[in-house]
Formats: C-alpha cells, structure tokens, sequence
C-alpha cells in the first residue's frame, strides 16, 4: 500500500491556496496531482486538519461475521446461486452484493461451474434446405 504524502508537503500546498494561489497551480508546483490537492484544502476548510486521514487501506468485509452460515449454506445446496444467497442475506437483514459474495467464495477458492449435465444452449443449425424443384407441381 502506498505511503500518504507528508504533512509538510501538504502544509506547503494548502498555504499557497491560502495566499490566493488555486489548488490546481499549488499541485503543479508541488508536483503531486490536482486532485490530491484539492482534496487536502476541503479536508483542512473543514477540519482545519493537515495530516491524512485516520481511515486508510481496506475495509473489512461484513461477510465474514457470517462465513460459517455461507459455508453451511453451500454445503447444503451447492446448486444455489449468488443472486439466492443475496435474498437469503437481505433476509437475515445484511445488505450485500453479489460481487461481495464472489469475492468471499473466491478468497476461500470455491466457485460455482456449470455442470455438464446442465446442458448449453446448442447452435442453432440450418434446414434440410431449399426444396426440390422437382416436388413441385408443374404449371404445365
């Protein structure tokens, strides 16, 4: 993960906007990118803060308060899908998504393949073609 910039650094940038420079010439001059400049001036208009933010890195994921009652479920209906255990999850009052539950299963390396005897959809093949001229009535 990377390093926040040092405080210094944003000291500098944030009291260049200060003296009427805008947030987009502080971060050419100090080499990081607009955005980031941007960013520190709302953060210290509203905090009057120059440090980075406490909350960094990534979240905890909520499933894994409930990985033993996933991994039951499956043991017990592996045919279920995603979309299913979302309902099931809503119904025990957990908001999630699908993507959050193939993240969790694939952490743990379980996935859901379609068996052969699911059957596919076949291509869809061509008549017998045209027919015959011959088994036409004649106009004659």
């Amino acid at each position: 993960m990377t390093k926040a910039y040092s405080t210094d650094l944003r000291e500098r940038a944030i009291r260049a906007v200060d003296g009427g420079v805008s947030a987009r010439e502080a971060a050419r001059v100090y080499l990081v990118s607009p955005s980031s400049a941007i960013k520190w001036v709302q953060r210290w208009r509203t905090t009057g803060g120059f440090g980075p933010s406490s909350v960094r890195g990534h979240r905890r994921s909520p499933l894994l308060d409930h990985a033993e009652w996933l991994l039951a479920l499956i043991a017990g209906q592996p045919d279920i899908t995603l979309e299913e255990m979302r309902s099931l999850m809503r119904e025990r009052g957990v908001s999630t998504s699908s993507t959050a539950l193939w993240r969790f299963f694939d952490l743990r390396r379980i996935s859901f393949k379609k068996k052969p005897s699911r059957g596919r959809a076949a291509a869809r093949r061509r008549g017998s073609g045209p027919r015959n001229l011959d088994a036409r009535t004649s106009l004659a």
